[in-house]
């Protein structure tokens, strides 16, 4: 019986090691909450959480069935992935730009507040799925910590972990970026931090239709 759990903690614990990594290592999907968090509320950036969780469990699905093996075969496949996915964060990251330019007459924190929650995951879980490379990451991931052949409840286990990890830090991120100190801080210089995420949103859709 031990044996038998340790068959199933051992490539869980190693999994969950390299996830934390990935996931606490800032890319499009913090700058998108930690901004949606800080411009709207707290519940927009748990339901944002929510979004990108769900990614990741499409994502660890994915790599569970072997997308990787897909895109190597298809190599066709997985460039219009980076095209399409980078072509998305140049959008959000233009939109950014844009709204960082005062109007008249118009209250851009409200403009955030008006959001639904379900638009809000929705940003999420596009932001997730918009960068290909995070479906070769989980799979590399599985190919590396995953036994040649696991079984279903293994993988459903390590589709779990990832998604609870990728929750857990980004609400963290949420309830951060929500406090008053932070929206404070976020409403005397929203410009230029909505240019930063904007411009980091711009250099992330580059890198991945550039570098193929």
């Amino acid at each position: 019986m031990e044996l038998s759990h340790w068959v199933y903690t051992a490539p869980l614990l190693s999994l969950a090691l390299l996830w934390i990594v990935a996931v606490v290592t800032p890319g499009p999907n913090f700058f998108n909450i930690a901004q949606l968090a800080a411009n709207a509320s707290r519940r927009h950036g748990v339901a944002a959480s929510a979004g990108v969780a769900s990614g990741t469990v499409l994502w660890g699905v994915a790599g569970g069935l072997g997308i990787k093996s897909l895109f190597t075969a298809a190599p066709m496949l997985y460039l219009a992935f980076k095209i399409i996915g980078g072509c998305y964060l140049i959008y959000l990251g233009l939109r950014l730009f844009k709204r960082s330019v005062p109007v008249a007459g118009r209250n851009p924190l409200a403009d955030g507040q008006r959001r639904s929650l379900l638009s809000a995951w929705r940003l999420g879980l596009l932001g997730n799925l918009s960068n290909p490379k995070s479906a070769l990451f989980v799979a590399t991931i599985f190919a590396s910590t995953m036994p040649p052949s696991p079984s279903p409840l293994l993988l459903t286990l390590a589709v779990v972990v990832m998604a609870s990890l990728s929750f857990s830090w980004y609400c963290a991120v949420a309830l951060v970026f929500s406090s008053e100190r932070m929206a404070n801080l976020y409403s005397r210089s929203r410009k230029w931090l909505d240019r930063f995420a904007g411009g980091c949103y711009v250099l992330f859709g580059a890198h991945l239709v550039a570098n193929r």
